[in-house]
């Protein structure tokens, strides 16, 4: 038996091979997509990202994605965003003032403060709430240098610690969003992308 099909978003900020090699390794298929029509109505989408948030929204803009992701995220369609791509779920980001996101959550990525190294790049200890039924607590891989402080209301969250807490990933409904790269986290990353694929956690609270 074949495993689930999957279109990744063509961000044009996103390095997609690791992307596509785990949901190999899953038994998914992957395909790269930037057609309007299919990222509103794919069965399961993968929402990666590298890079800033302001040029990830302006590839989005330029293909015709903006309108069909929000509506796809409007009804609870499954969807996976991976690092910037869950920047993009956000409202703005002070990385790129003027530019505005998906809104899927309310709030405002800020950049990392105090004495510590930017961006924050390696493996560093996630904690989930007792809520969440995809994300999992323990060791997952991060190359950020943005963050979301703290989770929004009604929202299960999992966080980290990298100069003061902040949000490490969120689940609502059939939408996952890890600002850590599940893909590069060894097991538990696949996991995550595994109970994601198999449709744990549809009944999640409202943000």
């Amino acid at each position: 038996m074949t495993g689930p099909d999957v279109i990744v978003v063509r961000t044009g900020t996103a390095n997609v091979a690791s992307i596509l090699a785990a949901l190999g390794r899953l038994g998914a298929t992957g395909r790269i997509s930037s057609d309007p029509r299919e990222v509103q109505r794919a069965d399961r989408l993968v929402l990666p990202g590298v890079g800033t948030f302001g040029a990830a929204m302006a590839r989005l803009d330029s293909d015709g994605l903006v309108g069909p992701l929000r509506k796809r995220l409007d009804d609870d369609r499954p969807t996976l965003a991976v690092c910037v791509g869950m920047q993009l779920l956000l409202e703005t980001s002070e990385e790129s003032p003027g530019a505005e996101g998906l809104r899927a959550f309310a709030g405002t990525l800020e950049p990392f403060s105090g004495d510590i190294r930017v961006p924050q790049m390696g493996w560093n200890n996630v904690t989930a709430s007792a809520d969440c039924r995809i994300l999992a607590s323990g060791y997952l891989y991060f190359a950020n240098s943005y963050r979301l402080a703290a989770p929004p209301d009604g929202c299960a969250a999992a966080t980290a610690d990298y100069g003061g807490r902040f949000v490490a990933a969120l689940e609502r409904g059939h939408l996952v969003a890890c600002q850590f790269h599940p893909e590069l986290s060894g097991v538990l990353g696949l996991d995550i992308m595994r109970r994601w694929l198999n449709g744990a956690g549809q009944e999640r609270p409202s943000c």
